[in-house]
């Protein structure tokens, strides 16, 4: 784990830490914690990115098509007929 770390100070339901104290174990609640956090952050980071492809996909979409249809007459050239 890395040794830069920083104190925080939350407030949780009760019923939630009782859950986080069961499931982590004694002692062990930190590192449930952070383990559980990078793997919503990598989530929401995934997320982000996934957006960002197709928002850049949608944007360069026409002009994908545009170039196939440029390249068209020639694509089967040399090709058989069937």
């Amino acid at each position: 784990m890395n040794t830069d770390a920083v104190r925080l100070n939350i407030t949780l339901p009760k019923d939630l830490v009782a859950t986080l104290n069961r499931l982590a174990g004694p002692g062990q609640r930190n590192r449930f914690i952070t383990e559980s956090l990078k793997e919503r952050l990598a989530h929401f980071e995934k997320m982000e990115l996934e957006a960002k492809l197709a928002e850049g996909y949608k944007a360069t979409g026409q002009e994908g098509i545009e170039i196939t249809r440029e390249f068209e007459p020639v694509d089967l050239e040399g090709w058989d007929e069937y």
